[in-house]
């Protein structure tokens, strides 16, 4: 009988161990980037601390190699964001790349009002996990629900706004600058805002200033990783 000879993958090469802060692009997924990352080091061992959606941009932390261990000790910490958002319509996905849902057609309401309302949601508040979102429901992710155009029940959660700013005031858009608890969605405050407001509303832009202990002015951007990617 033929001796059956097993095959192993090749042993990685050694490298660097550590976490690579990247200013992530518009357009990708935050798994897009791990696998060009991948790329870029040589190595599968890269995982990232906290999606961002598709159209953010900003912080996008990366472990390497031996630091993957870590990610459990380290994911979850403390957010900043900076955020446009738009007022008088409402969108499926809560943001710009969604579907118009509803448009509101009276007066937008003025600074002060929105300066009131944004309060209400600073400290310890609850949120309902939007339906495009990876959050699962029985095993299955909502965003897969919400493709099929499937809504189910979310049970709601307590996040921390633990900062909320005005900005910028140029009706229908506003900026605000949050920090916020791990697991607080941007998109989610933004339609809840609109709710109070009463005239509905949606995330325009959101990019990411911090996420635990990394920074923006420490990452390093997506076009100069991509140049130096090994062959």
């Amino acid at each position: 009988m033929a001796r059956r000879i097993s095959r192993r993958s090749k042993p990685e090469p050694p490298g660097p161990s550590g976490f690579l802060v990247v200013d992530k692009p518009p357009g990708m997924t935050s798994h897009d980037v791990v696998d060009a990352a991948r790329r870029w080091l040589s190595t599968r061992r890269v995982g990232h601390l906290g999606t961002l959606d598709p159209q953010a941009t900003g912080v996008l932390p990366l472990a390497v190699r031996a630091a993957t261990k870590l990610i459990p000790f380290i994911e979850g910490g403390g957010k900043g964001y900076d955020g446009t958002i738009v007022l008088g319509s409402e969108t499926d996905t809560l943001d710009c790349e969604g579907e118009v849902t509803r448009r509101f057609e009276g007066e937008l309401p003025g600074r002060e009002e929105v300066e009131q309302a944004l309060a209400t949601f600073r400290g310890d508040v609850q949120q309902v996990p939007p339906m495009y979102s990876a959050v699962k429901k029985d095993g299955v992710p909502l965003h897969k629900l919400a493709r099929k155009g499937q809504e189910v029940e979310r049970d709601p959660k307590w996040v921390t706004i633990e900062s909320l700013e005005l900005t910028r005031f140029d009706p229908p858009e506003l900026d605000v600058r949050v920090l916020c608890s791990g697991g607080t969605y941007v998109r989610v405050l933004a339609a809840d805002l609109g709710q109070r407001l009463g005239c509905g509303a949606h995330l325009g832009a959101l990019r990411r200033t911090r996420s635990g202990p990394f920074v923006l002015d420490a990452a390093v951007s997506y076009t100069h990783l991509r140049a130096h990617e090994t062959s």
